[in-house]
């Protein structure tokens, strides 16, 4: 089971903006390879840093409004929220990249 959670444009002010931890939100297409290969490293990173952050996952195709509201143009995006403000966004799939800065921010 992903210990990332899907949410919808109704749970994403509870899940995301009123969060008490960060949370990061990948937003992603179904038909997207890089949204697929990208996933089983988030599943990991979510166990992995479990009590500093929260991982939550948005298909774009379901939630435009959502997706166009964070200016997503291109999937996957990874949106970093920290008490309901955006504090890094990032295109593409890097795990490797994207591992380095969670441990950066939750070693802080």
């Amino acid at each position: 089971m992903s210990q990332v959670q899907s949410i919808t444009s109704a749970e994403f002010p509870v899940e995301v903006l009123q969060s008490a931890v960060p949370v990061l939100v990948d937003f992603y297409a179904e038909r997207c390879e890089p949204c697929r290969m990208l996933a089983p490293y988030l599943d990991e990173m979510a166990r992995e840093f479990s009590g500093c952050m929260k991982f939550a996952k948005v298909d774009v195709a379901g939630e435009i409004r959502l997706a166009a509201q964070y200016r997503v143009s291109g999937v996957p995006t990874l949106i970093l929220f920290e008490h309901g403000q955006v504090v890094e966004q990032m295109l593409g799939a890097n795990p490797h990249a994207l591992r380095q800065k969670l441990a950066q921010r939750c070693a802080a």
